[in-house]
């Protein structure tokens, strides 16, 4: 078992259409320690690039960095898992990953074999930490009774229009991070009557408040995706802004069906 648990910055880099090294190399700068990529993606090499350059700058140390990656559905097979993050490896110019997921329970997932072979991974050095993404409480579950190595983490679509139940304290029962992506609602926040007017009262942006409301929960993180040095550098500060509990209601409150990446 990986005795080890993970500990991830409350606001990461998601990389969802990053397609420039530079913006990998300049989070790094800024101080992103937390980097999401996926097979999907097909950028595990800018990836891979930008902490390279990172690296050779001395602009961060490997150790400070948690590099996560996903196995898409297609490759969930035992002998796919494996070939395909030996592929990712070799794109990302690392050894071993710090976080592997399981990208989504479909397709070619099989709970039985699957997650065996991430387990394989782990005792071969080529995975540091298991994660899975997108799954049920049961899913999470039956997971929990085959992994040998705990759940390092569960990503989830989390924003102020989608607050799915029943993840988060799951997430805090058993002690691993539940990490929220696309935080922003796909930049529907801004047209998000209270979180205007919250960004309002604390003279800041609907971007930073809906940051702001994601790292006030215990158990919670978040990667929002930015390609701007500005934009980088604004989530970053995002986790400062303090919100009041009148603030955090309004947005818990909100109608929080508006999935933006449904199956």
């Amino acid at each position: 078992m990986n005795a080890t648990r993970l500990q991830l910055p409350t606001v990461g880099l998601g990389t969802m259409g990053v397609d420039d090294p530079a913006v990998i190399e300049t989070a790094l700068e800024l101080g992103y320690r937390h980097l999401d990529t996926a097979q999907i993606y097909e950028n595990e090499g800018v990836v891979g690039e930008g902490l390279a350059r990172a690296l050779e700058s001395n602009a961060v140390d490997r150790d400070d960095v948690t590099v996560a990656t996903k196995v898409w559905a297609d490759s969930l097979a035992p002998e796919d898992v494996r070939r395909t993050t030996g592929e990712s490896l070799e794109r990302l110019g690392l050894e071993t990953v710090d976080l592997l997921y399981v990208h989504r329970p479909i397709d070619t997932y099989d709970p039985e074999t699957t997650l065996p072979a991430f387990d394989d991974l782990v005792a071969d050095g080529l995975a540091r930490h298991v994660g899975v993404s997108n799954f049920t409480v049961d899913e999470l579950e039956r997971a929990r009774g085959i992994l040998d190595s705990p759940i390092a983490a569960h990503q989830v679509e989390y924003h102020p229009l989608f607050q799915p139940e029943g993840l988060l304290e799951h997430a805090r029962e058993h002690g691993y991070p539940l990490v929220g992506y696309a935080p922003l609602s796909g930049g529907r926040v801004r047209e998000v009557d209270a979180v205007v007017e919250i960004a309002a009262k604390h003279e800041t942006t609907p971007e930073a408040v809906a940051i702001a409301w994601l790292a006030s929960k215990a158990g919670l993180v978040t990667i929002p995706k930015a390609s701007s040095r500005a934009h980088l550098a604004a989530n970053l500060e995002a986790n400062g802004l303090d919100l009041d509990a009148e603030d955090i209601g309004r947005i818990d409150g909100l109608e929080r069906e508006t999935e933006l990446f449904p199956e």
